[in-house]
């Protein structure tokens, strides 16, 4: 018994919504789909290789975004279709396991659908050609480790790494990665790119791993690209805001706020009558801003860092007790340093405990 809403005549489309369509056969909805990841691949692959093009993306917000590197391009291009959308997920879980050659799986999956068109003109079926490529890909698992020229084998104690002796086998391995980003300059950046890889590494049961979040770049105006070199540690382009620019094995402590007087929650008014009073209107912020800075002295503290506003009159005690300050702007940079001293920063101004200090 069929139900009085449906219309048997009007076939599948009678049971879908207005505006919807249900597309079949091969040039309808095979070819459909091929064309769409074949013209992602199209716009991928202009950009692969050390002389690859740089894409300029505007996404729904106007961002603009200028970059060469297929990640990025497919995340801003925030593809919808179907069958294009399997491209950009393919080149997303790439990213994510090796960090790289997600251009070349882009284009080359471009390259085997362009294939699969031919074919399925000349009239094979889909299954036929699935098959075929699932042997080609064995065929292809069996070829490649005779290919291989050079092997990097890493090999780490618990929690050790070996930097000198993979120093070299690293370098050699990440080579062919800069070349395809900075032609011409691998030579340099190869082995300060080991070098920071194996100082973030560490070795565990379930292998080596590194962390990328703790390798930073820093540019600096006016250098060239052979005077870089790698740093253990943190490296801020603000200079200190004292006379004391330098501290050797000083116990730090860190302000996530500013070292400044807080200021009232409501207007008041200030009746001043003679001079002495003016003279005296700023005494006891005076005495109070030198009893903090004293008790931050008092633990031990050389080296002080802010990440809000420092007051004059908190640098003149600063500078009163032989301490060096840093200012750091960034939240993001202030919780690298506490990374790197092992610090904790504090959101209060006073003296830091010895577990708070780094």
């Amino acid at each position: 018994m069929a139900s009085m809403a449906l219309n048997s005549a009007a076939g599948l489309s009678g049971m879908l919504k207005d505006g919807h369509q249900s597309l079949t056969g091969l040039d309808a909805a095979t070819l459909r789909n091929i064309t769409a990841a074949k013209e992602l691949s199209r716009i991928i692959t202009t950009s692969l290789g050390p002389n690859g093009m740089n894409k300029l993306v505007v996404n729904h917000l106007e961002k603009i975004t200028v970059t060469s590197d297929c990640a990025s391009i497919v995340k801003e291009l925030e593809i919808e279709h179907p069958a294009a959308k399997m491209l950009s997920l393919a080149a997303t879980m790439q990213d994510d396991e090796c960090g790289d050659a997600t251009n070349l799986t882009v284009s080359f999956a471009g390259q085997l659908l362009s294939a699969t068109e031919e074919l399925l003109r000349s009239g094979l079926h889909t299954s036929e050609i699935i098959a075929g490529y699932k042997k080609a890909g064995e065929k292809l698992a069996e070829l490649l480790p005779t290919l291989t020229t050079q092997q990097v084998v890493v090999r780490g104690e618990a929690g050790k790494v070996n930097v000198e002796g993979d120093l070299t086998k690293l370098s050699t391995a990440i080579k062919p990665v800069l070349i395809a980003k900075h032609f011409g300059c691998d030579d340099v950046l190869a082995p300060l790119v080991a070098k920071a890889c194996l100082a973030t590494a560490s070795s565990g049961r379930s292998g080596i791993s590194i962390s990328p979040d703790s390798v930073r770049v820093t540019k600096i105006l006016g250098g060239r690209m052979e005077e870089s070199q790698v740093i253990y540690g943190f490296v801020t382009l603000r200079g200190a805001e004292t006379v004391l620019n330098q501290a050797t094995n000083a116990k730090i402590t860190v302000f996530a706020c500013g070292m400044e007087a807080s200021g009232t929650e409501a207007k008041g008014t200030v009746l001043m009558k003679d001079a002495a009073d003016l003279m005296g209107y700023n005494k006891s912020e005076e005495t109070k801003m030198e009893e903090i800075i004293k008790s931050i002295a008092d633990t031990g503290t050389k080296v002080v860092v802010s990440g809000g506003t420092i007051s004059e009159m908190a640098m003149h005690f600063i500078e009163r007790y032989n301490m060096m300050c840093v200012k750091i702007n960034s939240k993001w940079e202030l919780r690298r340093l506490c990374a790197a001293t092992g610090a904790n920063a504090l959101v209060r101004l006073g003296p830091a405990t010895p577990d708070e200090m780094g």
